[in-house]
């Protein structure tokens, strides 16, 4: 009998196995899609040091690209249809993921820290382009950026999220959204109640161009503003103190956009001094009726300007930019509507507004990973994140589309590959 150890031949590389699942390699052409998923797919690496450990089976890179498939296929609804998902071997070896339990999810979701995730949200800000559509901004004195909160409603046992009593409870979402770029900028979670107004001075910044409604008209906050070495558009309360120290003359496009008035006043009085001391701009601009007659419904608030039986609005805009025509200060103010626009997006379409965590921790870490989903639609495609776009990456995801159909629908190359 020979001496020699008896060796098994080496099996020829082919197709990686995943419990039993087999998937080729995806050949990826070269262009500026790959360049980017190549970018993002070594910026996720970079999450799994936080918290590594041999013992834990669903680590932070993972867990953060299983919030993403939840958001971005129809099919996941909650966290365990998500976990249902993960035990089959076909949607493993498809998207390279392992297998988790609702308890390491749940732990996870207690464990990791979502401020990781923030130079994700960063490094995909950056690489949003400004919109063609919206170029006039571009010449603005700061970056415009809609500031606005919203209201993610939580089960009665979220105790952390105060809002009306025992029985209604929410969390609060602070955005900062770039009206230039399309996208969101930065986001703070509260209970309910978070003020909006002490949570943006909280995050003010030099260089921008903060527009909001009248929940933010505080004399305060606007000197803080400027102290930050930034400026503002909003809109204030209709019983608002003020001295009129020059009224100016309204153009013809002026009057065209709706403005009636363009003062330059004093804000505020000896019991509110923060702004009486500099000169404002305030721009009234009236809104004409456009529901053909019908009555108002809701209730009608000090803090929503004047308000006629024919749903016609007056605004007081105000503005520490005092050489901007008027014109631009109404239309900047209608711009402001984009924010509300992507809120409906993010809790409608994303379906970012089914929490799947209870604690803080948690349900921050959602909310960041719907911004990634959010930011990673718009920055692929250049443009707005919709519902047709939004529908066609699950498709892809599923198999059910290819790249040209993707292709197809935006200039840009959109590719969101199983390493993504």
């Amino acid at each position: 009998m020979s001496n020699r150890r008896h060796t098994t031949p080496r099996r020829p590389a082919g197709p990686r196995r995943i419990r039993g699942a087999e998937y080729p390699r995806v050949p990826l052409r070269e262009g500026r899609t790959v360049k980017y998923l190549r970018w993002f797919a070594k910026q996720r690496r970079r999450l799994r040091p936080h918290r590594n450990d041999p013992n834990r089976r669903l680590h932070f890179d993972q867990y953060v690209a299983w919030m993403l498939l939840y958001f971005f296929l129809p099919s996941l609804t909650s966290m365990r249809s998500t976990q249902r998902a993960s035990k089959l071997a076909g949607f493993r070896a498809r998207f390279r993921l392992p297998r988790f339990s609702l308890g390491s999810f749940s732990e996870a979701s207690s464990r990791f820290d979502p401020e990781e995730l923030v130079p994700l949200i960063e490094g995909l800000y950056a690489q949003a382009a400004p919109r063609p559509e919206y170029a006039f901004l571009q010449a603005l004195p700061g970056e415009p950026t809609a500031v606005d909160g919203s209201l993610l409603h939580a089960l009665p046992r979220m105790v952390w999220a105060l809002w009306i009593d025992d029985e209604h409870r929410a969390a609060k979402l602070h955005l900062q959204f770039d009206l230039l770029r399309g996208v969101p900028r930065e986001a703070t979670l509260t209970d309910g109640n978070g003020d909006e107004r002490k949570v943006l001075r909280e995050h003010l910044a030099a260089g921008r161009l903060y527009v909001f409604d009248g929940g933010y008209a505080d004399y305060g906050l606007l000197a803080a503003i400027q102290a930050a070495k930034s400026s503002f558009v909003g809109r204030l309360r209709c019983n608002a103190s003020y001295e009129v120290h020059e009224e100016r003359d309204v153009s013809p496009a002026a009057r065209a956009a709706g403005v009636e008035r363009d003062l330059v006043v004093k804000l505020g009085c000896a019991s509110s001094p923060e702004l009486h001391d500099r000169d404002i701009r305030l721009v009234q601009v009236h809104l004409p009726d456009t529901t053909g007659g019908r009555p108002r419904t809701g209730r009608r608030t000090a803090s929503r300007g004047h308000r006629y039986h024919t749903n016609e609005h007056t605004l007081l805009l105000a503005t520490d930019l005092l050489g901007l025509p008027a014109e631009v200060v109404a239309e900047l103010y209608r711009y402001r509507w984009q924010i509300e626009l992507f809120f409906r997006w993010f809790k409608k379409v994303l379906g970012a507004e089914h929490l799947v965590a209870e604690r803080p921790n948690g349900v921050k870490l959602m909310v960041y990973c719907a911004l990634l989903a959010s930011l990673l639609v718009s920055v692929v495609t250049g443009s707005e994140p919709t519902r047709e776009t939004f529908e066609l990456i699950g498709h892809y995801l599923t198999g059910l589309a290819t790249e040209e159909d993707l292709e197809a629908l935006a200039p840009t190359e959109i590719s969101i590959t199983k390493e993504a």
